[in-house]
């Protein structure tokens, strides 16, 4: 999506990335309805492409474009939530730790949607303590800043673990890989523990 390069300061390259993305969604623009985004992380990157586009005369019309019609796959799913309250009530026993990431709730401004969905479907879900805060994923700064990073990594993890959680559940790859690395506890994105019980 261009987040990663745009974010290692070599702008210009993730700026061409924008601009090939863009490329190949544009021909399929007049035929759907919304671009649909399952990482919160590229969803808040390609919702900014109009403005961090403006500049190119070339593009600045079809990046607004697209990022108007980008959405979170939380923007989507609330939709749905009778068919899977009728589908899944009673299949998904696990006890789930829900951390919303803060390129969702920070970033996109989405709160509440994820969990509404998921309770629908049955989910014994809980938010830990401080969920608001970061889990020291942050895009590259658990690259560039490893330590700070692992010591948010840690404590949100003993945040989430105080919900004696059989599996975490999150919205963000770089989140999930994360807090993957200090946890035996399964960390998954939200809308798997849901195909797993409708298949």
């Amino acid at each position: 999506c261009g987040a990663l390069r745009f974010h290692l300061n070599d702008q210009e390259a993730g700026l061409d990335d924008m601009r090939r993305n863009i490329d190949a969604w544009w021909p399929l623009v007049d035929r759907v309805e919304a671009i649909v985004m399952t990482a919160s992380g590229c969803g808040v990157t390609v919702k900014e492409y109009g403005h961090l586009l403006a500049h190119d005369s070339a593009y600045a019309e079809k990046a607004r474009r697209i990022s108007e019609m980008t959405r979170d796959l939380s923007e989507i799913m609330p939709q749905f939530e009778a068919e899977l309250a009728a589908k899944l009530k009673g299949k998904i026993a696990k006890r789930v730790a829900w951390h919303p990431p803060c390129t969702l709730q920070h970033g996109q401004q989405i709160r509440g949607k994820v969990e509404g969905v998921l309770r629908a479907a049955g989910v014994d879900l809980q938010l830990c303590a401080d969920s608001h805060l970061c889990c020291g994923s942050a895009g590259t700064y658990s690259v560039l800043q490893p330590e700070l990073s692992t010591e948010l990594r840690d404590r949100k993890l003993a945040g989430l673990h105080a919900t004696r959680p059989e599996v975490i559940v999150s919205a963000n790859i770089g989140c999930q890989t994360h807090l993957q690395s200090g946890t035996d506890t399964p960390v998954s994105h939200w809308i798997e523990l849901l195909d797993q019980a409708l298949a």
